[in-house]
C-alpha cells in the first residue's frame, strides 16, 4: 500500500492507496500524482449524500463549460479482480469514467455507503449493477475535510458555487 496526502483550499485528505490490490487502477493514479497532473485542479462535480469528483484537466479554471469532459489522453482497463472486492463505501476512491475500460484520470470520493456501484452486487432481475468504477484507496484522515466539501453549494451540473481546488497531491 501507498500514502498520498491531498492538500485542498478546504483542508487536507491523507489517502491510502490499494496499490497492492488494485495495480492498475492504484498505479495510474500514483503516475499521475507524480506527474503533478492533479495540482491545481478543481473538484468540478459535487453531490451532497453521494460523492465528489475530480482528476478533469480542463478543471484547472473552475467556470471551464469543459470540467468533467476530459482526461490524460489515454484509457486503462477496468479492474475487477474477484480477490479485490473493494465495496463503494464512504471515504473511498473509484475511477470515473464514460464506460467499459474508458477510465483515465477523472475519480471520484464517496461520501456514501454507495453499494449500487459494486460491480458485483446483484441488482433488479437478478443483473449485476455493471459499475465500471473500481475502488483504489480510501481516505484514512481528513473526513471532516470531505464532509465540508460535500457540503458545497452547487449550481446547474453540479458544479460547486465556491471552487474547492486540488492545491496538491504527493506521496506521504
Amino acid at each position: 500500500m501507498t500514502y498520498v496526502r491531498m492538500t485542498t483550499n478546504s483542508g487536507e485528505l491523507d489517502i491510502e492507496l490499494y496499490t497492492d490490490k488494485m495495480p492498475i487502477t492504484a498505479g495510474n493514479f500514483l503516475k499521475l500524482i507524480d506527474d503533478g497532473f492533479y495540482n491545481g485542479l478543481h473538484f468540478h462535480r459535487i453531490i451532497d449524500g453521494f460523492m465528489i469528483q475530480g482528476g478533469c484537466p480542463h478543471s484547472r479554471d473552475p467556470q471551464n463549460g469543459r470540467a468533467g469532459t476530459g482526461g490524460p489522453g489515454y484509457k486503462i482497463e477496468d479492474e475487477h479482480l474477484p480477490d479485490s472486492k473493494i465495496s463503494n463505501e464512504p471515504g473511498t476512491l473509484s475511477m470515473a469514467n464514460s464506460g467499459p475500460n474508458s477510465g483515465g484520470s477523472q475519480f471520484f470520493i464517496n461520501t456514501a455507503n454507495n453499494h449500487y456501484l459494486d460491480w458485483w452486487e446483484e441488482g433488479p432481475g437478478g443483473r449485476y449493477a455493471g459499475s465500471k468504477h473500481p475502488v483504489f484507496g480510501k481516505v484514512i484522515k481528513g473526513l471532516d475535510v470531505l464532509s465540508s466539501i460535500e457540503k458545497t453549494p452547487t449550481a446547474r451540473g453540479d458544479r460547486p458555487v465556491n471552487p474547492q481546488k486540488i492545491i496538491n497531491i504527493e506521496r506521504a
